[in-house]
This record gives C-alpha cells, sequence and structure tokens, in this order.
C-alpha cells in the first residue's frame, strides 16, 4: 500500500536523500513550506504522515506539532521530526587525547558546547509537543527510513477507532466522519475542529478567542466574527443535532449534552 506524507520545512532540500529513499520505499512526499499549506493538504484527509522541519516559512516546527496535536482530527496522525544536529556519542568519542608519562589518555568527559545542548534541547521540545519521533539529518538513511516504517507500524496495525457520542450525533476520530441520526454528514475541517473542541468540553463556556486558538492556531489574526460564521454553518449542517450548542451573548458558545450523555 502507497503511503501519502507531507514534509513541512523551510529548506526541505536538505533532506533530499532522506526523501529519495522514502520514494523508493512507497512512501510519496509533498512538500509545504508554510503551515497554511499543512492545514490545506491535511484537509484533504489523503496525509498519513507529517515530517516536519525545525522552521517553517511561517511558523517553527515544534509549534506546528503543539497547534496539530491541540486540534481534534490530527491528534493521531503519526508526526515526525527531523532535525540537524550532531550525535552527543560521537562527540564523546571525539574528546581530545592528553599525554601522560609517555602514553595518550582520553580527557576528561566535558559539558556539551551550547550548540549541542541546544539540538538537544530541540528534539527534546519536539517529543513534548508530541512528535511521534524525532530523526536527525546526518544519521544513516537506512536507518531514518527504518525509523519512519517502525512509527507508521506502531500507529497503523489494528487502529481502535475514537468515537466521541452524544445524543444522535457520532463523531469518529480515526475516520474524520460524523454522523446525525445515523446519517453521515459532510464537515470541512476546520467544522470537524469546532465541533470536537465542544464535544470535549461540554457545558463549558467558550470564548470566541478560545476558540480561534484551538481551532485556527495561535498564529491566526482574522477576525473573531469567523468562528459565528462556522458555528452558523456547523449548525445548518447537524439539523436538529444543532440544538446543543448554545450561544452566550457577548462571550461565545456552549454546549449543553442532552442529560450529559457524552460517551467515548
Amino acid at each position: 500500500m502507497r503511503i501519502n506524507a507531507v514534509y513541512a520545512s523551510r529548506e526541505a532540500n536538505r533532506a533530499g536523500v532522506i526523501l529519495e529513499a522514502m520514494g523508493a520505499n512507497n512512501i510519496a512526499v509533498t512538500i509545504a513550506q508554510r503551515s497554511k499549506e499543512v492545514l490545506g493538504l491535511l484537509a484533504n484527509r489523503s496525509c498519513d504522515l507529517l515530517l516536519v522541519g525545525h522552521k517553517l516559512a511561517d511558523e517553527d516546527g515544534v509549534s506546528l506539532v503543539k497547534n496539530l496535536r491541540a486540534r481534534g482530527p490530527t491528534r493521531m496522525l503519526p508526526i515526525i521530526a527531523l532535525v540537524e544536529h550532531a550525535d552527543l556519542a560521537s562527540q564523546a568519542d571525539a574528546r581530545p587525547k592528553t599525554p601522560y608519562a609517555g602514553f595518550y589518555t582520553t580527557a576528561a568527559p566535558a559539558s556539551p558546547p551550547p550548540a549541542a545542548r541546544d539540538k538537544a534541547s530541540l528534539r527534546l521540545s519536539f517529543f513534548q509537543a508530541g512528535a511521534d519521533e524525532c530523526l536527525s539529518l546526518n544519521w544513516d538513511v537506512a536507518e531514518c527510513v527504518a525509523r519512519i516504517k517502525a512509527v507508521l507500524r506502531r500507529i497503523q496495525v489494528n487502529p481502535s477507532e475514537e468515537v466521541i457520542t452524544m445524543g444522535e450525533i457520532e463523531l469518529n476520530l480515526t475516520s474524520y466522519t460524523v454522523h446525525v441520526a445515523g446519517k453521515q454528514v459532510v464537515l470541512t475541517s476546520k467544522e470537524l475542529d469546532l465541533l470536537y473542541v465542544f464535544l470535549s468540553s461540554a457545558n463549558r463556556v467558550l470564548s470566541r478567542p478560545y476558540l480561534i486558538e484551538r481551532v485556527w492556531g495561535y498564529n491566526y489574526f482574522g477576525s473573531p466574527r469567523t468562528v459565528d460564521v462556522h458555528v452558523r454553518r456547523l449548525r445548518e449542517k447537524l439539523g436538529r443535532a444543532a440544538r446543543f450548542i448554545t450561544t452566550i451573548p457577548c462571550v461565545g458558545y456552549k454546549l449543553v449534552p442532552p442529560g450529559g450523555d457524552i460517551r467515548r
């Protein structure tokens, strides 16, 4: 089966060797330099794997991973970071030798240089943001491809479906589908994200700025009224089930489930 991947990076050519090896292993890679391009590709729901570099043209990689992990449909997407750094182990092996009584001995271990510490902390930041793996561009290419395949096996073998049910609404986070009263309803990616936020925050008043942050991300600078437009469209598509989403004047919205019957 052919795997569709997206590589998000400002300088994608630096990973050219790894990307070429992935293509030879039946993994098709699409390049995106901006986070908006990434979101557009993910909205098509044909992406099986996301590779993220340190920097994009409009955002840093760690921030992008954080935003995607906060979104319902992309919470389970396999994400692998690609960073440039020297292995600390190889640096230890390269410690200078000092002469002593006609022999040469290895100097005492020294603290890693600032650059190495920065690269190590970058890897940690990616993992803390939600990345499933963090690879180095100076590692063996065969090992990188093997690690990528391992992530795909770990996540895709016998995946358990994650479903949120409230009343007649059923949101499947594995297939990114919504059913209302047993009938499938087609939603856009933003409408899916909104519905997920509502279902996962039942009985909480959600302000427009909060919804902007959760659905559109930290770097969105548009009007908060775009929330109202998307909520209106979501309500239209939910039909009778839209009655659960109530408007809180001058603040935002709140989802009030019937009898609190939200099941996962």
